[in-house]
């Protein structure tokens, strides 16, 4: 599904990324970890051609992301809140979201429906814009409009960040409910050991740009990256 070969990203000729051969199956629900400058937002901005890659290249079923644009009807993403388009109002987002991806108003409506907890009164009918919610609301409203259109891969960067415990809940247990669907991979980059361990069934650990762990998540997997990240 996802493959890099020789992939690197370089500035200033010091490399902050090194991938020479990652390989994310289909259905897979993939946790990566690092301190801040390990590689994880890098990685993930080549993953959706936001920056090009010094040498090598990555695919995504088999399409070479950086030349070609035959991946983007298929993968889905909420890096930060500059996805966003911050002067319409959350409705007006989604129903735009989901035109893109083939999706009625009424199959928004619909979709809108089972995340009702999750909004929890504050999103919806509020006749707000984007850019005046909350941090925590303006995450839900991004996330909640990657899983839009049923794309095969969604990647999420920092997703528990900004919400509020009960969210963070809600929030596992719906990325736990996507990887049950074998159809659908799942990336995740988090500082939080804990849920990503809780959420993701193999978890990489990136240090200045290359895996020095990949693990495949078990019992004793949270200890492990504890244990690593304190030395």
């Amino acid at each position: 599904m996802i493959v890099t070969n020789n992939l690197i990203k370089s500035y200033g000729g010091v490399s902050v990324l090194n991938l020479p051969d990652l390989n994310i199956p289909k259905g897979q629900s993939f946790g990566l970890v690092g301190n801040n400058g390990a590689g994880k937002t890098t990685f993930f901005s080549l993953l959706l051609d936001l920056i090009q890659p010094t040498k090598g290249f990555l695919t995504m079923n088999n399409i070479r992301v950086h030349e070609s644009e035959d991946w983007k009807p298929f993968t889905s993403a909420f890096i930060d809140e500059s996805f966003l388009i911050g002067y319409l109002t959350p409705e007006e987002y989604f129903y735009f979201i989901g035109d893109l991806r083939g999706q009625n108003k009424a199959d928004i409506d619909t979709y809108l429906a089972q995340f009702e907890e999750l909004f929890n009164g504050e999103i919806l009918g509020k006749k707000k814009y984007l850019r005046d919610l909350s941090k925590g609301n303006q995450k839900k409203a991004g996330i909640v409009a990657a899983f839009i259109g049923h794309p095969e891969i969604i990647i999420l960067d920092e997703p528990f960040a900004n919400l509020d415990p009960t969210t963070q809940i809600r929030l596992k247990k719906m990325l736990r409910e996507l990887s049950d669907n074998r159809d659908i991979t799942v990336l995740i980059s988090s500082h939080d050991l804990m849920h990503v361990t809780e959420v993701c069934e193999r978890i990489v650990v990136l240090e200045k740009g290359e895996i020095v762990k990949d693990l495949a998540t078990s019992e004793a997997t949270l200890r492990e990256l504890e244990q690593h990240f304190a030395g």
